[in-house]
């Protein structure tokens, strides 16, 4: 969840209102929901020998990611030329609003990209909309090629109570979206330094640079951006337990995934004069602008957010810091958007084979060759002179061999990401201790959980 990150979640929050309204209205069969017995007993996986097959594929990629779905497209038509897939972009707000109406159209399209978490791709799949792609699964082994981690992104059980683990219901691709710190090479060489290899690391590095007149981190608050929120907690919380707590695990409470110290550490940041000045007063886009134009020597971000071109990415950097114990590397992280297959689709095994293609090295490839990070592609060849894509691409690589991936805090809950913004600025301002912060985020994902049943 790249550059329109904070703003496409928040608008999933919005769209999962009115999905879960229109879903309910109208689903077929009364909002039945998808059930075990929707997946196929016997599927193939013939492409060449399905016939002439055209396929209706919506998605949301523009710029380079739509010149990579494009290709896609193309290499995969040139593969198998029987197939044609008609590609329709939309806006991500306007897809997100108008997702369920879509796919419930007779006319409406084969795959679709969907937003993970409750509020879009658990509420299109208990209306029935989408289908369980299990069988597919088992035929193409994505339980083998796709780390565990990114695997529960993609999944629900089948009464739709938990989310993280039963049916396939999406899938990725070979590429993903990381919450990580990107550094300004020349502001570190300037002030002596190498870029940080641990915690600890950056954290004396920062101290270097506000010692000698620099803004060690460019952030604002005002739009309520959590990335150095959430990225310091995947330093210090278990992988396992922050992924249970995400994927519903009543048992686990924030207090054991690392909120309390990772909203600590933020708070002393902030108190230490590590953000720019009035930073509560910044919003979202002048903090990149800032970061791009000079400012700052390190920021917290998602890959690919900072839109740098070819010649600024020989300046900026990017590392994903292992854990503060020592126990590997953990990293918030995505792929960008959900695959699903329409429960309408007449050609359900061919579009699975293009959701495979898309998992494919081939697509990594194509997704480096055009600035962005693959991911589920080892060999992937990125070139030298991009020092911020070399290390995108390090860090997903290293998250794909730990299967160190963690999913985005506010999938927890359909109002998560509000209630961290929100009190994330009573924090910043002294309304709100650390320990009040971590209890309303359970307050707010435990009455979620009750509401599920």
């Amino acid at each position: 969840m790249r550059a329109i990150a904070a703003r496409r979640t928040a608008a999933g929050i919005a769209a999962g209102i009115a999905l879960s309204l229109a879903v309910a209205a109208c689903a077929p069969g009364g909002g039945g929901g998808a059930t075990a017995q929707d997946t196929p007993s016997a599927v193939s996986t013939d492409v060449a020998g399905a016939g002439d097959v055209t396929l209706k594929l919506t998605d949301f990629w523009g710029g380079a990611e739509g010149e990579w779905i494009k290709q896609l497209v193309a290499d995969f038509e040139k593969k198998y030329p029987n197939v044609k897939i008609q590609e329709t972009t939309e806006d991500w707000g306007q897809l997100n609003s108008t997702l369920n109406l879509q796919l419930q159209d007779d006319s409406g399209p084969d795959i679709a990209t969907a937003n993970n978490g409750w509020q879009s791709l658990g509420t299109l799949a208990k209306g029935g909309l989408v289908r369980n792609l299990d069988a597919y699964a088992k035929a193409y082994g994505w339980d083998q090629k796709v780390p565990s981690t990114i695997t529960r992104q993609n999944k629900f059980t089948t009464d739709f109570k938990t989310m993280g683990s039963g049916s396939w219901f999406s899938t990725p691709m070979s590429r993903t979206s990381l919450i990580g710190l990107y550094y300004n090479a020349d502001k570190l060489k300037s002030l002596g330094l190498q870029p940080p290899k641990t915690l600890a690391d950056l954290e004396a590095a920062a101290a270097t640079a506000k010692a000698k007149g620099e803004v060690p981190f460019e952030y604002g608050s005002l739009d309520n951006s959590t990335t150095v929120l959430l990225g310091l907690q995947a330093l210090l919380a278990d992988k396992k337990k922050l992924n249970d707590y995400i994927y519903d695990d009543p048992s686990v409470k924030a207090a054991d995934v690392g909120m309390t110290e990772a909203i600590t550490l933020t708070k002393k940041w902030a108190d230490e004069g590590y953000f720019p000045p009035h930073f509560e007063g910044i919003d979202y886009q002048t903090a990149v602008a800032n970061y791009v134009g000079g400012k700052g020597v390190f920021r917290w971000e998602y890959t690919g957010s900072l839109g740098l071109n070819a010649q600024q990415q020989g300046h900026f950097g990017y590392v994903q810091l292992p854990q503060q114990a020592g126990s590997g590397t953990v990293g918030v992280g995505a792929a960008p958007g959900a695959m699903v297959i329409s429960a309408k689709s007449k050609h359900p095994d061919v579009a699975a084979a293009f959701l495979d293609y898309m998992m494919s090295a081939e697509s990594g490839q194509a997704a480096a060759d055009r600035g962005l990070v693959p991911a589920m592609s080892p060999n992937v060849k990125v070139p030298a002179a991009s020092l911020s894509l070399t290390g995108e691409s390090a860090g997903a690589a290293t998250l794909d061999s730990n299967d160190g991936y963690v999913p985005y805090f506010d999938w927890s809950s359909p109002t998560m990401l509000d209630t961290i913004g929100q009190n994330l600025q009573l924090v910043f301002g002294g309304k709100m201790t650390p320990d009040k912060f971590t209890a309303a985020v359970d307050k707010d994902r435990d009455t979620f959980l009750a509401g599920q049943g």
